[in-house]
């Protein structure tokens, strides 16, 4: 699995990508203690689809998680094909 962090409008999420999957480990804002959300587990971790089920009000950050997601997915193909 590999990890991650993405930041937006002063929310940082943590997240992590499980077999084409977009896990979300923490959702915090940078001036806040308390988490907005936090996972226990990363199989427990819910989706990048749940979280916008859970947290519509976090969708420039959704966005911008998934938009991360498709360009690594895209340059590890490219590396993978041999043309890079």
């Amino acid at each position: 699995m590999s990890e991650h962090r993405t930041e937006v409008g002063g929310w940082v999420a943590e997240w992590r990508i499980d077999r084409h999957r977009i896990r979300i480990m923490s959702v915090h804002n940078q001036s806040e203690d308390n988490p907005l959300f936090s996972a226990g587990a990363p199989s427990t971790a819910p989706d990048l689809a749940r979280m916008r089920e859970r947290f519509p009000d976090q969708s420039p950050l959704w966005d911008a998680i998934r938009h991360e997601y498709w360009a690594e997915f895209f340059v590890t193909q490219e590396h993978s094909q041999g043309t890079v």
